[in-house]
């Protein structure tokens, strides 16, 4: 089922987030130079849909963003990694991964960051095995 026809929660030029019938959120991130508030509001409504359904499932389209900054990585790692956040449950995240050698490579330091937070990512290559997992996770 392609990630475009779900309804869509919230987007702005970073990306787009929107929730599938089958209880997770997904968010597809847009090619280019993210602005930093931006991309903050982008997570922070991920958050507010995730407690508002009782979710703890994301699937991320990471497939055409530019690699995450400093700012953002260390963003991610406060707000969404640290068992201090108000999120008591585990968020379980399935991965497509960037497209761009450095962008994977950003990707994949925050997901080792994740080794010890709240976050838990498992990598695809497709939408269809991720989501597949996500339906199938606890």
């Amino acid at each position: 089922m392609p990630l475009t026809t779900h309804t869509v929660y919230f987007e702005n030029p970073v990306g787009r987030l929107s929730e599938h019938a089958n209880g997770y959120a997904i968010v597809q991130y847009k090619p280019g130079k993210r602005v930093f508030t931006e991309f903050q509001a982008l997570l922070t409504h991920l958050g507010h849909l995730l407690q508002r359904r009782g979710w703890h499932k994301v699937l991320t389209d990471q497939r055409a963003m530019a690699p995450f900054t400093d700012q953002e990585q260390t963003w991610i790692r406060e707000a969404w990694m640290s068992p201090l956040t108000s999120r008591r449950q585990q968020t379980l995240a399935a991965v497509l991964l960037p497209h761009d050698v450095f962008a994977r490579l950003s990707s994949n330091l925050v997901m080792q960051d994740a080794r010890e937070g709240t976050l838990v990512y498992h990598i695809f290559d497709d939408e269809l095995a991720a989501g597949t997992w996500l339906r199938q996770a606890p």
